[in-house]
């Protein structure tokens, strides 16, 4: 079993910081292989990133996703740039604030969360990132809940725990009522 997800936004919504959530998750506190990698522009804030987590119950061989089982965007450019390299019937999270324009696509799943408006309603839009990871676990199980809270836990500031809970809590739900929609 070798999963591939990429992430991508902007710089300075935590793109880098979820795929790290997220290879912990599965590596740390599920005992499976992961590996990140990132890449992002020369700004340190607006400029385009992306971050990729390959995980896998066997030995990772190769470390670069090519054909992302899932895509989490969070910028219209991420979007325009990544939407056509999904797997068929793989799984597309955006953030549905940010990525206005669409295309049709068929042949894979579609989610869309509000993740920088329910971070505002939390109390910080800087959680946005953390909002879509509690959406991914709902959605897609690719690690559990537990797992992927212990290691936002583990790697957020400390004074921000109960803004990060909170943001993963309505993530979560709101993954949860995008299934019951979608009868997936």
């Amino acid at each position: 079993m070798r999963l591939e997800v990429r992430l991508a936004g902007f710089g300075g919504q935590g793109i880098i910081s979820a795929g790290l959530m997220l290879a912990v998750a599965a590596c740390i506190y599920e005992d499976r292989n992961a590996v990140q990698t990132r890449s992002y522009g020369p700004e340190s804030r607006g400029g385009a990133c992306k971050s990729e987590v390959v995980i896998s119950d066997e030995k990772i061989d190769f470390p670069t996703v090519t054909e992302p089982d899932v895509l989490i965007v969070m910028s219209q450019e991420a979007y325009n740039a990544y939407v056509d390299t999904v797997k068929k019937g793989g799984t597309l999270l955006l953030d549905s604030d940010l990525v206005p324009k669409e295309k049709v696509t068929l042949q894979i799943r579609v989610f869309r969360v509000p993740a920088t408006k329910i971070a505002e309603e939390v109390g910080k839009s800087l959680v946005a990132n953390v909002v879509m990871l509690g959406a991914l676990t709902s959605i897609t199980n690719l690690v559990s809940p537990k797992s992927m809270k212990k290691s936002i836990l583990s790697t957020i500031p400390r004074g921000t725990e109960k803004l990060n809970s909170e943001a993963f809590k309505r993530g979560c739900d709101y993954g949860k009522r995008l299934l019951e929609r979608k009868d997936v």
